[in-house]
């Protein structure tokens, strides 16, 4: 099946190819609480995990911690971890980091702007899909 133009054969990478890489980074930023994450941190204040975990309601400690390990492992985010007692530990967004969360801020803009139109959309579908089928003459 041929899928459009392959940019591998011009040394590019092609998103819609199973074994792209670029599947892997957008896996990552997809997932809410990377999302979510990336745009607590966007404007550039350093946070620490009771910070972050308080502003992002509902997330796990584990899932939190899992979240936070892949956004610096892709290079999103530095963690600094500061020698007092208890150890202080701060996340901030890398250039990398901020560029994407600038993006994603403009998604959540749209999603907050917009929510009553879709769940309008979602009821009025709902509402529809639960009626019987017409007969058709």
């Amino acid at each position: 099946m041929d899928t459009g133009f392959d940019l591998r054969k011009h040394g590019g990478v092609d998103v819609f190819l199973r074994d792209c890489p670029t599947r892997a980074v957008l896996e990552l930023i997809a997932g809410k609480w990377t999302m979510l994450v990336l745009v607590a941190l966007e404007d550039g204040r350093p946070m620490r995990f009771a910070e972050l975990r308080r502003r992002l309601d509902g997330v796990t400690a584990k899932v939190l911690t899992g979240t936070l390990r892949a956004l610096e492992r892709e290079g999103l985010l530095t963690r600094a971890v500061y020698p007092t007692v208890p150890p202080r530990v701060e996340y901030r967004l890398t250039a990398l980091g901020r560029e994407v969360g600038g993006l994603l801020q403009g998604i959540t803009d749209w999603a907050q702007a917009n929510v009553a139109a879709v769940v309008a959309a979602r009821e009025e579908f709902d509402e529809r899909a639960a009626r019987p089928p017409e007969a058709v003459e």
